[in-house]
């Protein structure tokens, strides 16, 4: 057994703490420091708050003006996003856009189907414990060719070309129970089902998201967005 660990007492915990630290100062210098301490005193409530104030901007085609350029020298000094999506890769969907939200505010990840998927996990810890996010979305939309493709493998039992049928095999748990349920617009409770699935999956996942949901440092919300409005609604 290690003499310094039993002398120091630090725990598995505090050893996992610290690692977060490590990070946590390779990943924002002191430049970006005054940045990130703002961010950081954000509740989650207020940073969901804040991508619903965007969308509603985005949704009235209020966007604000902004010049990009004038802050890009500062973004190379570090980052500190408010919140984190996790996106289908659908090219009709800019999350950016679609909450009013300049370069360095979301941290985003994208797959077809917005999924968890072990790296994107990754990704989301990230973002969290490390960079600060204070509300992770994920985020659905209407019309969606993943969820269509899954409904329809799993009702036909389409074989899918290449590596496109794994996406079926991840999306299947969350979307499946919709087929046996009656109602109108499968394809819709189907995506918001598949929401639900990832989201709840995020709030149950150890040993990062899931304590800091716990501790009230982070909310995991889902929310569906409409092609023909561009209205994100909360599911």
């Amino acid at each position: 057994m290690c003499d310094v660990c039993v002398e120091t007492g630090l725990s598995r915990r505090r050893l996992f703490q610290g690692g977060l630290g490590l990070l946590a100062a390779t990943a924002l210098p002191a430049a970006a420091y005054a940045q990130a301490t703002s961010i950081a005193n954000d509740t989650p409530e207020a940073a969901l708050d804040k991508l619903m104030q965007g969308n509603a901007r985005y949704v009235g085609n209020q966007l604000r003006e902004r010049d990009f350029s004038s802050s890009r020298v500062a973004r190379t000094q570090g980052q500190a996003p408010f919140a984190a999506i996790l996106g289908c890769a659908d090219s009709r969907i800019a999350p950016e856009l679609a909450f009013d939200q300049g370069p360095g505010s979301l941290f985003v990840v994208r797959v077809a189907g917005n999924f968890v998927t072990q790296d994107g996990l990754a990704s989301l810890e990230y973002g969290a414990a490390v960079l600060g996010t204070k509300v992770i979305m994920v985020l659905g939309h209407s019309n969606c060719g993943a969820v269509n493709a899954t409904i329809g493998a799993l009702q036909k039992g389409n074989d899918l070309p290449g590596h496109i049928g794994d996406l079926v095999r991840a999306m299947k748990p969350g979307i499946e129970p919709t087929l046996k349920q009656a109602g109108d617009d499968l394809p819709q409770r189907a995506v918001i089902a598949n929401v639900r699935s990832n989201v709840q999956q995020l709030q149950q996942s150890k040993p990062i998201l899931a304590d800091m949901v716990s501790a009230g440092k982070l909310k995991v919300v889902g929310g569906v967005y409409d092609l023909a409005s561009g209205k994100v609604t909360l599911v």
